[in-house]
């Protein structure tokens, strides 16, 4: 009992692709952590923008993404391309939900009610299941404790399911509190070569 999975770890290589995908030979080490400092800092950077994921490719060919461009190559001394894509429905998106609760509860927003808006916000565009848990001093107490809804279905054990998650930290005077967000967006079954390339047998 107790023994946690991350929900996109759990699914890598079954119906879930790597967010870096790069090779190296030599030098490793200083890659990774080019690439962790790299995210932490663009997260950091762009925190008031909504930024869902960060996927950093090496082999792929406005003002302010110039300016962001020529900051990144400043730092990894190196060619960058940046392609930035619009999150159409930020309210079914796991990491941009937890960001807006967290940013709620920075602004002193009562967290129950920060909860349940983001919750009736996913069911209403169509979502199968969300969760949403807060743990921390919640509205300052002197205990730490944790809250949490659940709406819908959530098969976490499920690997075909398709849990997208989005974990993030609100700073508030009284402590940091942490929030995180599953949502359940249907099944995803990914189809195989074998099946694809398996000839039809005729019928006489």
């Amino acid at each position: 009992m107790g023994q946690k999975t991350h929900p996109y770890g759990f699914r890598l290589g079954y119906n879930k692709p790597f967010k870096s995908r790069w090779y190296a030979d030599k030098e490793y080490a200083d890659l990774l952590h080019e690439d962790v400092k790299l995210r932490r800092e663009l997260k950091d950077k762009l925190k008031s923008a909504g930024i869902s994921s960060i996927d950093i490719i090496i082999g792929r060919k406005g003002a302010e993404i110039d300016k962001l461009k020529q900051d990144v190559q400043k730092r990894t001394k190196r060619e960058v391309h940046i392609d930035i894509q619009e999150v159409h429905r930020p309210e079914l998106d796991a990491q941009l939900v937890a960001e807006s609760i967290a940013l709620q509860l920075e602004k002193r927003v009562a967290f129950r009610r920060a909860m349940r808006k983001a919750v009736d916000s996913a069911l209403r565009f169509g979502c199968k299941g969300i969760k949403v848990r807060v743990a921390g001093r919640l509205n300052g107490a002197e205990i730490a404790r944790k809250e949490w809804y659940l709406q819908g279905r959530l098969p976490l054990q499920t690997l075909r399911a398709e849990i997208d998650f989005g974990f993030a930290q609100a700073y508030t005077t009284y402590g940091v509190i942490g929030v995180k967000c599953w949502i359940y967006q249907g099944e995803n079954i990914p189809r195989r070569k074998q099946q694809e390339d398996k000839p039809v047998a005729a019928v006489a």
